[in-house]
């Protein structure tokens, strides 16, 4: 039995693979502020023209550069493990698999976009960029790129994770970037948020705002902005897991795969595990496939498909998506990178065709998958990682009750050493389940109320 299955460094992908040029039902485009489709040029003050072209590329196929190659071969492939330990202490007959991205340097799966967005930023002559971080994991990822790419690097990191999470700042200033609490006093956005709100936790649609105005006024023209999820390029980069994933299993000789889970915040680590696997699913694979995020940010599970804004302040296109609307502020759960308001539009019509369905889970219970599976696989993964991990737990128990020998995989997006204060507050019981009340959601969907309501388009196959 192979308990990590590792592949060599000339085994990696050499190209990412575009869900949007096999989705049977075609997403609909962002829209600009008259209710008209945006064109490439009008995001050239946010982003470089080379990562626009692959947002709206409809190719199925798009060449890794070598220079980010010759990166990503710091920690790439990661290796896939099965999670023997974990099926022993839960008596299952199904096989769990795990992608590891903690073994990346920042301890995630999000320099898999960092270093790409990045590289392509320097291509293109930017010579800063700025961002936004909810648990800090996207801006450890990008100030690591920045580092190795020689890029200035800015990241409003919201202000409940900022407080929680202080090593997360310091990894960001040994890697030379700054950070900063959002909302700040540093932009009009900002500003505007802490008269209204002086106390307010923060929320990633606020920090959006704060780190795009800061983009867009630079005078210089050398600043760009980096999103860590939910645009298409960003989703693209990811799917070399899924596709190193394919390849292990592969290796191994696991003909099937059962059951693909990951956390779902904006999308991006589902996504580049289970897109490749959906497009399996599309050509006729029966494959259950799960996006899990927390019952106090039921973005998917009671969100509308809507189109909405990405940021609070309005700053961005609007995006076909499900949404609990751009005002949402989610309670200060420790998950940070599963507190935004939106959703993928990709990930999105996957969930509108019915090629994933999407499961909410209570924090209590993610904290108690994260005990087992550290005292059993050994790894204290992220809590945003551990919401994976529960529907996992379901899974593998439910195979039990079945009888059945069910193959599981999910994504082990990153681990949890800088987030050992939520532990903290879990193990002495000061921690509590949030699910979000209905009149919260009420109030929050009155901020889409009246904007442009996308067609639901799907074929009705699955």
């Amino acid at each position: 039995m192979s308990v990590k299955i590792f592949l060599n460094e000339d085994e990696i992908p050499k190209q990412w693979y575009n869900l949007a040029a096999d989705l049977p039902s075609p997403m609909q485009p962002p829209l600009g502020p008259d209710g008209k489709p945006i064109t490439p040029e009008m995001l050239a003050p946010v982003f470089p023209m080379n990562l626009i072209e692959q947002e709206v590329s409809q190719e199925r196929w798009i060449d890794i550069p070598e220079k980010v190659l010759e990166i990503l071969y710091r920690w790439r492939p990661s290796p896939l493990h099965r999670a023997v330990y974990l099926e022993k202490a839960l008596k299952t007959p199904a096989k769990i698999y795990y992608k590891n991205e903690s073994v990346s340097p920042p301890g995630s799966h999000k320099p898999n976009t960092a270093v790409a967005q990045a590289w392509y930023n320097k291509e293109f002559g930017i010579k800063k960029i700025t961002t936004e971080t909810g648990a800090g994991q996207w801006g450890s990822a990008l100030a690591f790129a920045g580092a190795i790419l020689g890029l200035e690097i800015k990241v409003f990191m919201v202000r409940i994770s900022f407080d929680q999470k202080p090593f997360r700042k310091i990894m960001m200033n040994t890697w030379g970037a700054e950070c900063i609490a959002s909302p700040s006093e540093e932009t009009q956005a900002g500003r505007h948020i802490l008269d209204e709100h002086p106390d307010t936790p923060g929320s990633l649609g606020i920090a959006i705002s704060e780190a795009i105005e800061a983009a867009v006024t630079d005078k210089s023209g050398k600043t760009r902005y980096s999103l860590g999820s939910v645009l298409n390029h960003v989703l693209l980069h990811q799917t070399i897991i899924g596709q190193e994933a394919k390849k292990q299993l592969e290796k191994i000789g696991e003909k099937k795969v059962d059951i693909v889970i990951g956390c779902a915040g904006g999308g991006s680590n589902f996504a580049g595990l289970a897109f490749p696997f959906i497009n399996d699913k599309i050509n006729g694979a029966k494959i259950d496939i799960y996006p899990v995020e927390p019952t106090s940010c039921p973005t998917m599970t009671r969100g509308p498909f809507s189109y909405d804004h990405g940021d609070t302040a309005k700053m961005t296109p609007l995006l076909p998506m499900h949404s609990l609307g751009h005002d949402f502020v989610p309670p200060a759960i420790h998950a940070g990178g599963l507190r935004y308001h939106g959703m993928a539009p990709l990930v999105s019509q996957t969930i509108i065709e019915g090629l994933s369905t999407p499961k909410a889970v209570h924090q209590i219970e993610t904290y108690e998958a994260a005990l087992l599976f550290a005292r059993t696989e050994g790894i204290i993964p992220a809590p945003e990682t551990s919401h994976a991990i529960a529907v996992a737990l379901q899974e593998a128990k439910k195979a039990k009750e079945e009888g059945k020998e069910k193959v599981i995989l999910f994504n082990m997006s990153g681990h949890g050493l800088m987030d050992l204060s939520g532990y903290e507050s879990f193990l002495s019981g000061h921690l509590h389940d949030y699910p979000l009340p209905e009149e919260d959601l009420e109030r929050a969907h009155k901020a889409i109320e009246g904007l442009p309501k996308p067609k639901v388009v799907k074929t009705g196959k699955w």
